[in-house]
């Protein structure tokens, strides 16, 4: 599988968030990553469905919603309703987190799983038949910019090894601190999506498509 790159809208000029979305997408990205958090799991607060909404004519590019959030079903068909194509959520705040997968499946998107660092990888062993992506947060959430924890390479190659061994094509993605220096690692341990805010929004290119064009290139191994 090629490597898909997910540009976080979260590191980008807020002020022109529909031109920066449309910028990306001729850029090259293949993916659009939405960061969306509610000031409760994480200690931040986003964007909600209205906004994914009204970004949706930007871009025919997948949007992919990462949901930083305590989910319940109203919330999760809001998004789904507004155009993302790839919601992933979290299981440490939900205690439903098979109905909640299900339930994204149900509404014809695809559905993923997002772990935080300290969260042990065991936490996916139920639900992995239920994922479409499996989001591995090399970062804490909550804020972009912050710089990649190596102890995650390890996580990236166990989960790796178990879709292997579940004979799943299941995405696997990551998010923090990526950047063309830390790509050959996160890619060499298995990892064929990269989320990159930073990177790409804020390069010293000064170019969107040759940051993203350099994080390809990082990402050869």
């Amino acid at each position: 599988m090629s490597v898909l790159i997910s540009p976080s809208v979260l590191a980008a000029d807020f002020a022109r968030l529909g031109e920066e979305v449309r910028a990306v997408d001729e850029a090259g990205a293949d993916m659009i990553h939405l960061d969306i958090m509610d000031g409760h799991f994480v200690p931040n607060l986003t964007v909600g469905p209205d906004v994914v909404k009204a970004l949706r004519p930007y871009s025919d590019k997948p949007f992919d919603v990462h949901l930083m959030i305590t989910p319940n079903p109203a919330i999760v068909e809001s998004f789904a309703e507004a155009g993302a194509d790839l919601i992933s959520v979290h299981p440490e705040p939900d205690p439903h987190i098979h109905r909640t997968l299900q339930a994204i499946r149900a509404m014809g998107k695809k559905a993923g799983a997002a772990i935080n660092p300290g969260t042990p990888v065991e936490i996916l062993e139920p639900l992995y038949e239920l994922c479409d992506v499996i989001l591995v947060m090399s970062v804490n959430p909550g804020f972009g910019g912050q710089s990649f924890m190596p102890a995650s390479v390890e996580r990236i190659r166990h989960i790796r090894r178990r879709i292997d061994e579940l004979g799943l094509d299941t995405i696997l993605e990551v998010d923090g601190g990526v950047n063309p220096e830390t790509a050959p690692k996160i890619i060499g341990a298995g990892a064929h999506a990269l989320v990159a805010g930073t990177a790409i929004f804020r390069s010293k290119e000064n170019s969107y498509a040759k940051a993203v064009e350099r994080l390809r290139l990082g990402t050869a191994v």
